[in-house]
């Protein structure tokens, strides 16, 4: 398995606490320290890689090597979502998941995910969405189609900030996650 833009370890090391073998990448070093660390102490460091590097980079080295690929809450944060999509459709092996979650760009995304998560209620730092990268579902969509996935299932997710729950929902107007599937046709 491998998990695009794994920050601090959470997932990748989730992934590895249920049996997986699993290769997290990023582009930032601190985190990727921090998981490194983290991994050691939690004695999962057997069963995790991680690398800096770009998805697109980690496509060219690892190509079709992959059952599963995440790329959770990154896509709205990198220069170029088509070419990314692609490094994760190419990751993927024939057959195989891809599954990314990112944040919709519409008014109640911006409200909520912008000036409520990071202005008002302070959940996240200011300034760390750029509202001009969120996506909708149809580009998305879009995008892995061209890059050879086929989408499977597209579902949002809600946050309760004051509960702190998180859950899947029908509603996809601000966070959501997309199940695709690579093709097995050439």
């Amino acid at each position: 398995m491998a998990d695009i833009g794994c920050g601090g370890g959470i997932l990748t090391e989730s992934l590895a606490t249920l049996g997986a073998h699993v290769t997290g990448i990023d582009m930032a070093e601190g985190p990727l320290a921090v998981a490194r660390l983290h991994a050691i102490e939690s004695g999962l460091d057997g069963d995790i890689r991680y690398e800096r590097t770009t998805p697109e980079a980690f496509a060219g080295e690892a190509p079709g090597a992959f059952s599963l690929v995440t790329c959770l809450e990154m896509l709205e944060h990198v220069p170029d979502v088509t070419s990314t999509v692609q490094a994760l459709a190419d990751l993927a092996e024939p057959g195989g998941d891809v599954i990314v979650s990112t944040i919709n760009r519409n008014p109640k995304s911006y409200l909520l995910a912008v000036l409520g998560a990071e202005y008002v209620l302070g959940i996240l730092p200011r300034g760390t969405h750029d509202y001009g990268k969120f996506i909708r579902p149809s580009e998305l969509a879009r995008a892995m189609r061209a890059a050879g996935l086929s989408v499977v299932e597209i579902v949002g997710m809600r946050y309760n900030p004051f509960t702190r729950n998180c859950s899947l929902a029908d509603d996809v107007d601000v966070n959501y996650v997309v199940h695709a599937r690579k093709d097995t046709s050439p």
